[in-house]
């Protein structure tokens, strides 16, 4: 019988002493590490990637979000079909007459692009999905918690400085009422359910994605929180007061997305804001009427109520932050 003379296998030549055996390839991970001790605007400098990487990227998401939202809408006029609803045909109308198939419409129509995003960045830039998150890779939950909190309080002080400021100049303010629980149940489900993701996925494109993309091209952020704020208010018809308050909370969601390093800080806003906005206008009976922007009037004393909220969130944000030690460049 052969005896095998030393730790190698008994087949083949023995390397020569001192020299141990090669080392065993380890298969190539198609994800490109992010870039060390980068702010989040820098996040998608990945090395080696090139710069047409991010301006593809955008205009696939461009041309996803215009898809998405036509083939929900024919699945939403296949639905009213079948049950019977009204579709007004009027351009600044509903899109149906059940304001509650309008509203889940509206909201599906967007929440979908969160996949959208996660895979543009994997495919196209090749990095991982969770680099849109935060510096950290990830949704960072236990301050996404604290961040929701602190919109809580930002949002009732801005409500109560709304209130005051209409009742001083002498104008109506007419969120108050309830059409009862048959009424306000259904559309509150469908709040509950989808406005989580709706805003989310708002956040993750236009102060995720654009402002990464945008940071692959520009050191300064501002031009990333500028430019993705006038888009994200573009995408919004209401008048002037209104599109004011759009672009100031836009802006001031992406300047804490680069201070804080992720997103965590805008989703929890954006979250409690548009739960209730559509809660309010749902418990009112006002839903149909809020769906269709262009008919809402905003009134400039809305706009004290906003810079209260925004300024309170903002300031209490960062102070919570500093005292967490949350983290704002990557590992």
């Amino acid at each position: 019988m052969h005896e095998n003379p030393g730790p190698y296998p008994s087949f083949g030549t023995p390397p020569p002493p001192g020299h141990p055996f090669p080392p065993v390839p380890q298969p190539r991970s198609w994800f490109v590490p992010v870039p060390s001790g980068a702010r989040y605007d820098h996040l998608a400098r990945i090395p080696g990637a090139k710069p047409w990487r991010a301006i593809v990227g955008t205009l696939l998401i461009a041309v996803g979000f215009v898809a998405v939202s036509a083939v929900v809408l024919v699945a939403g006029m296949v639905v009213a079909t079948l049950l019977g609803i009204s579709m007004p045909l009027e351009p600044t109308g509903a899109l149906f007459g059940d304001p509650v198939l309008s509203l889940v419409v509206a909201l599906l129509g967007i929440a979908p692009m969160l996949l959208l995003v996660f895979g543009t960045a994997a495919l196209v830039q090749r990095r991982r999905p969770g680099s849109l998150s935060s510096v950290a890779g990830r949704l960072r939950w236990s301050w996404l918690l604290g961040c929701l909190g602190l919109s809580v309080l930002a949002l009732v002080l801005g409500q109560v400085t709304q209130f005051l400021a209409l009742s001083l100049t002498g104008e109506k303010y007419d969120m108050f009422g309830w059409v009862g629980w048959q009424a306000f149940l259904p559309p509150l489900i469908a709040i509950v359910l989808l406005v989580p993701f709706q805003a989310a996925a708002e956040e993750y494109v236009f102060r995720g994605w654009f402002v990464q993309a945008l940071g692959v091209h520009v050191r300064n952020p501002i031009w990333a929180i500028l430019i993705g704020s006038a888009l994200f208010a573009s995408l919004h018809g209401y008048g002037w007061a209104g599109l004011a308050d759009v672009f100031a909370f836009g802006a001031v969601m992406a300047w804490l997305v680069v201070r804080t390093g992720g997103l965590e800080a805008g989703i929890a806003l954006h979250v409690m804001n548009n739960m209730l906005a559509f809660g309010l206008s749902a418990a009112t009976g006002q839903l149909e009427g809020a769906l269709i922007q262009e008919t809402v009037a905003v009134p400039w004393q809305s706009l004290l109520g906003s810079v209260v909220q925004l300024g309170v969130y903002a300031f209490s944000v960062l102070y919570l932050s500093r005292k967490r030690s949350i983290s704002t460049i990557s590992g």
